[in-house]
């Protein structure tokens, strides 16, 4: 049993990490920004609330400088954090302001106040993201194959263009800030990053509204509602991951010594809009506008596209990765809970 921090825990990866954590016995505070949010999540896990093993810190602005500094240090005391808490979201007025510092400001400043105040502190594990690893210039890349040795080349002035690269820098400068973190402070703790492209899979029970439904998700919900009848959207990223692999990727992380500062590409391989639709027409007879095979767009394009290498997440973490349908089907069944 590891006495463990997870920061953002009314987040889809870290909603999932949490319920990893727990099962595996392990003793868990989670940050969240508003006691109605710890309210939320303490009414599904009362009983490991009841026996002490689920506590909760309020931590309104992750930007704020110091904003973690209570919330790190605890009785007994944590030996691993896992830092998801960042903003993955295109309602954006203020690149700099809205995604790049409560990235980079939240990643920086929870390891000085690791450092500073929590010195049982051995692992602490990082949500970063594809979007740190894709050379988006590249487009396509036919013969490629991405890996955890690729690093998104974006520069601030290419970050402030629009809310896509916002997000994209704004995972690759928190990353690159925390291995920094690592090089200069030499701290007590080790790193280890996750970087999952897009992440589907079944919402928990703590979201009760399909309106609050996370990015990655949304194109399933989309295709569902009929929103690809007439035409499929191009498909964009066409790597994708289960929220479950990532969050078992984010628990294995900081039990298993070799995982120490490491990036994890987690991944489950290649998709498209196209075959989302297709499983949702065969599992869910109920959806009559649904594109048919005939409907154009949301295809693999026809140059051909990059390839992967996740041999790390499945060497070092033991991550068994679901299937496209498995991961579809039990999304489209969790919306249905929540009123699709």
């Amino acid at each position: 049993m590891t006495r463990v921090l997870l920061t953002g825990g009314s987040g889809f990866i870290a909603a999932h990490t949490l319920d990893v954590l727990l099962k595996k016995g392990h003793s868990v505070v989670t940050t969240v920004r508003t006691q109605e949010k710890a309210d939320k999540i303490k009414a599904a896990y009362q009983s490991a609330v009841d026996k002490g093993q689920l506590g909760f810190a309020i931590v309104p602005d992750i930007a704020q400088p110091n904003a973690f500094d209570e919330a790190v240090v605890s009785e007994p005391p944590f030996e691993a954090v896992l830092h998801t808490a960042s903003p993955f979201h295109f309602n954006v007025t203020d690149v700099q302001k809205d995604l790049l510092d409560p990235a980079v400001i939240g990643t920086t400043g929870i390891l000085k106040s690791i450092k500073k105040s929590a010195p049982s502190v051995k692992h602490v594990v990082i949500t970063s993201s594809f979007a740190a690893i894709v050379q988006p210039d590249k487009g396509n890349w036919p013969g490629h194959t991405y890996s955890e040795e690729d690093w998104n080349s974006i520069t601030l002035e290419q970050a402030k263009e629009d809310p896509i690269s916002g997000y994209r820098a704004s995972k690759t400068f928190a990353e690159k800030a925390a291995w920094d973190f690592l090089k200069k402070e030499r701290p007590n703790f080790k790193i280890a990053t996750i970087n999952p492209p897009m992440v589907f899979g079944p919402i928990m029970h703590n979201l009760d509204s399909l309106d609050n439904l996370n990015t990655s998700n949304q194109r399933i919900l989309w295709a569902a509602q009929g929103k690809f009848k007439d035409e499929i959207p191009a498909t964009g990223v066409y790597f994708w991951v289960d929220v479950r692999d990532v969050a078992e990727a984010h628990v294995a992380a900081f039990e298993k010594p070799d995982a120490a500062n490491k990036r994890f590409f987690t991944t489950a391989g290649l998709f498209s809009n196209k075959e989302i639709a297709q499983i949702i027409r065969k599992n869910f007879s109920q959806y009559k506008e649904l594109p048919s095979d005939s409907t154009p767009g949301g295809d693999y394009p026809d140059g051909g596209l990059y390839s992967f290498n996740n041999k790390r997440s499945i060497d070092v973490l033991g991550l068994k990765y679901r299937t496209l349908e498995e991961s579809i089907v039990d999304s489209v069944k969790s919306f249905q809970s929540v009123g699709l």
